[in-house]
């Protein structure tokens, strides 16, 4: 403004005079002027006002971002404060748990290490012992297998007729011609079974006269069955049984000649007494 003043003095010194109402019309102009300015003033001041508001908005907005972005890095610092003491802790642990596996490793190498001399030391006792054990097995197996195996045939004698008698008598198949399991004894004329099972006995009787041919088969001391039969032409013939007998160990079977009644064998067998084992049960 005083600028404004002093220009106006300034041009109202230096200029000549001149007429009055040219004088007051320049006067208007400058009034005008004046009151141009004034307004212009009061724009820039409102302005000036309007950026000084701005301005301090921008420094609040500013000190709170500042102040957040402390808040932030405290809250930073804090958690990786945490992060790092937790990291610490965890490593410190894992460290601790290294230290217990190198023991407890350490201890199971020399535990292992133990253990394999004492297994080099073991190991031919456990070799002598495995032979050993392999060795009765295969004796056991044997000798289960040759219980198993069971079968005899026996020739009745090669002195020609036999009997009659005056009472009922055991034959002894005196000629063994198969006896696998030894069961059968050729002394007496009588079957023991070794084991209990399934059994299959036959029998051939022959005779060359007129007459009845007739055998009783025995299980211990029962009769099973009686086989008959009649030469009625005379000659050589034969008759033929069978039976099938589940018995236990140490049962006997027996073929008896009644009372009266004869066979014929000679070299040739005409007469054979045969068992064998089907199955043990």
């Amino acid at each position: 403004m005083q600028m404004v003043r002093a220009s106006l003095s300034f041009y109202l010194c230096t200029r000549p005079p001149r007429d009055l109402s040219v004088l007051w019309e320049e006067v208007q102009g400058l009034k005008q002027l004046v009151l141009s300015l004034k307004g212009e003033q009061v724009e820039q001041r409102q302005e000036l006002r309007t950026v000084e508001s701005r301005l301090r908005d921008g420094e609040m907005e500013a000190e709170l971002q500042k102040q957040s972005m402390d808040e932030l890095q405290m809250a930073l610092d804090l958690l990786l404060t945490e992060q790092t003491s937790g990291l610490r802790k965890k490593v410190e642990e894992l460290e601790e748990k290294n230290k217990k596996l190198l023991v407890c490793l350490c201890s199971a190498e020399q535990f292992g290490a133990a253990v394999s001399t004492a297994v080099a030391a073991e190991l031919p006792f456990l070799q002598t012992r495995l032979r050993a054990s392999e060795s009765s097995v295969e004796q056991l197996r044997r000798k289960d297998t040759d219980e198993l195996k069971v079968a005899f045939s026996a020739g009745l004698t090669d002195s020609g007729i036999v009997g009659p008698f005056d009472e009922e008598t055991t034959l002894i198949f005196s000629k063994t011609i198969t006896n696998v399991g030894r069961g059968y004894n050729s002394s007496a004329g009588v079957f023991t079974a070794p084991v209990t099972g399934l059994y299959f006995f036959s029998f051939t009787a022959a005779d060359y006269l007129k007459g009845y041919m007739g055998l009783y088969l025995y299980r211990n001391e029962q009769p099973v069955s009686f086989s008959l039969d009649l030469n009625d032409h005379g000659g050589y013939t034969s008759m033929t049984s069978a039976v099938a007998l589940q018995l236990d160990r140490g049962d006997q079977v027996r073929l008896a000649l009644p009372a009266s009644y004869r066979l014929y064998d000679d070299s040739r067998n005409f007469s054979v007494f045969s068992g064998f084992l089907l199955f043990p049960v």
